[in-house]
């Protein structure tokens, strides 16, 4: 998972801005700069992103996080 989380990370790092809470679009954003010959891969990295920005949603409306006071 490791792999995953870092590749993740390094994308929103770069390439933030286009990346959305909707699977399929980060989907087909991970794939424009990454060439996976696995599917399974590209998906792991987008879902990830996925539940990422869904998080920093949650954050920006002032909901927080779970499991933070």
């Amino acid at each position: 998972m490791g792999l995953v989380r870092n590749l993740a990370l390094t994308l929103i790092e770069k390439y933030g801005k286009e990346f959305t809470t909707d699977f399929e679009t980060n989907k087909k954003v991970v794939e424009k700069y990454v060439k996976f010959y696995s599917k399974s891969l590209r998906n792991m990295v987008a879902g990830y992103i996925t539940s990422y920005m869904r998080k920093l949603d949650r954050v920006e409306e002032g909901k927080g996080v779970e499991g933070e006071s």
